[in-house]
């Protein structure tokens, strides 16, 4: 169930939108028109903030203003709840959001942005930006696509995951399957690799499922 009690019409400003671009392997681009997304500010948290600081595990991403996530991740923190963010699309980072992120969670091309290290297409690079991101993050997560997915937190600690073996029909939505898997995973209790682990088999099954057939997964 949806809860759209604070969905509101934003005047002069369109539906935003992301239109995929797919090559001939299944990998994906796209362009993205933010359009409402950028009305997003503090007034908007502000007004469900009974809600907002009820929530255990709040997840953020990079399609609105800074602001109106420095709000939330604010309001979450301030009644003992944890902060993941996807930061997607790649795009500067303030230090005050930083110090509000409990979980970071990063592609690829993310990771390559944030960290500046070198391409990351295997699981070992991945390991490596996970660790070189934990030193601004305790814990940082950099997902790796068909290679899998490397986690290493502050105290050194790290695992990685090679991908699940399956039959790639489209990787549209990889990401965010696995960083709503990953935070719903956190939110029931489950630990740190427990939830990884089910949000990479999450991923696994979504690429595996022509676009058509995803309603039911």
């Amino acid at each position: 169930v949806v809860d759209h009690r604070f969905v509101r019409v934003a005047a002069g400003a369109s539906s935003g939108m992301s239109v995929a671009i797919f090559d001939a392997g299944g990998d994906y681009g796209a362009v993205i028109v933010s359009g409402s997304n950028l009305t997003l500010g503090h007034a908007d948290i502000a007004s469900a903030s009974d809600v907002v600081g009820q929530t255990a595990v709040l997840l953020l991403q990079n399609e609105v203003p800074e602001a109106g996530n420095i709000a939330a991740a604010r309001a979450v923190k301030a009644r003992g709840g944890r902060v993941v963010l996807n930061a997607a699309p790649a795009r500067e980072l303030s230090e005050e959001l930083i110090a509000l992120v409990d979980i970071l969670v990063v592609n690829e091309i993310e990771a390559e942005f944030l960290a500046g290290t070198a391409v990351v297409e295997t699981l070992d690079g991945a390991a490596q930006a996970a660790r070189l991101l934990a030193d601004l993050y305790p814990v940082a997560i950099v997902t790796a696509g068909g290679e899998g997915v490397a986690c290493c937190d502050q105290t050194g600690e790290a695992f990685a995951l090679p991908a699940v073996p399956v039959k790639v029909a489209s990787t549209h939505g990889a990401g965010d399957e696995f960083v709503g898997a990953l935070a719903a995973g956190l939110a029931r209790g489950q630990t740190m690799r427990a939830a990884v682990t089910a949000a990479n088999a999450a991923s696994a099954l979504l690429v595996s499922t022509p676009e058509a057939e995803r309603d039911g997964i």
